[in-house]
């Protein structure tokens, strides 16, 4: 194994660290983390016991990993996880926090990108190439696809759905459901149509996003999906609509896509 690491981090004898992980000052790694290789701990990071990392994560200072739920009934002693991918990005103050359920895990995919002193509650799930702005916080069990972006100061309720490839406008308050592909913002939240920046950097043009298109409008008017031409994004949506939501779903604004 190879490491680079500050004389004056704190890392305890279990804990495992793959080839090319560089620690830095005053940085504490707990016993029993696992984090792969070329990954980079910055100074005051903090990765507890119970963090799974893959390679290439990069923790800004002061950011930590796996800290102990916030739900006042936990048991500290409850083996669970923070399970996190490869090539994520974790700005100073960022937190994640494990699991309540024994053996059971928080989740973070791959490429994502969080920024300063955003959160990750316990037992959620986001999805790869997420993106959380400064002071984005998720309450416990919410999940959240790919390729979401996140702007600055978004809450969201715990048990929310955020799905893949939409967008939510800063300083909005999610407390229901997000629909894959849109764009979602005001007081209250609603969907103000498809997520186009998004999906044009996500490569879906042509009839594809004339299919989502029509189906955002057919949606916005509580009508079915089920005569569109099937592609590849609308049976994802459709799937993804036909989970039983525990919140529910935000609704539209009156303006034609």
């Amino acid at each position: 194994m190879t490491a680079l690491i500050h004389p004056t981090a704190f890392i305890e004898i279990d804990a495992m660290l793959g080839e090319n992980v560089s620690v830095g000052p005053f940085a504490v790694i707990e016993a029993g983390a696992v984090i792969g290789a070329n990954s980079q701990i910055g100074a005051h990071a903090v990765v507890h016991a119970h963090v799974k990392m893959g390679d290439g994560n990069v923790l800004h200072p002061h950011s930590v990993l796996g800290g102990l739920p916030q739900d006042l009934g936990f048991d500290a002693q409850t083996e669970s996880w923070l399970e996190i991918g490869d090539n994520n990005v974790f700005r100073e103050g960022f937190t994640a926090h494990r699991a309540t359920v024994v053996g059971s895990s928080t989740k973070i995919g791959s490429g994502c990108y969080f920024m300063n002193n955003s959160h990750v509650a316990h037992d959620c799930s986001v999805g790869d190439k997420t993106i959380f702005a400064n002071n984005v916080a998720i309450g416990g069990h919410v999940e959240v696809g790919n390729n979401v972006f996140m702007g600055g100061a978004v809450v969201v309720h715990q048990f929310c759905r955020i799905g893949s490839y939409a967008i939510v406008q800063g300083t909005t308050g999610i407390n229901m459901d997000v629909i894959p592909f849109m764009l979602i913002g005001g007081r209250p939240a609603k969907h103000y149509r498809l997520n186009i920046v998004g999906l044009r950097r996500a490569g879906i043009v042509g009839e594809s996003y004339k299919v989502l298109s029509a189906a955002f409008r057919l949606l916005k008017n509580k009508k079915s999906l089920e005569e569109l031409q099937s592609t590849e994004e609308l049976q994802y949506l459709r799937s993804w609509l036909a989970v039983d939501s525990k919140r529910g779903l935000h609704g539209f604004i009156d303006v034609t896509n």
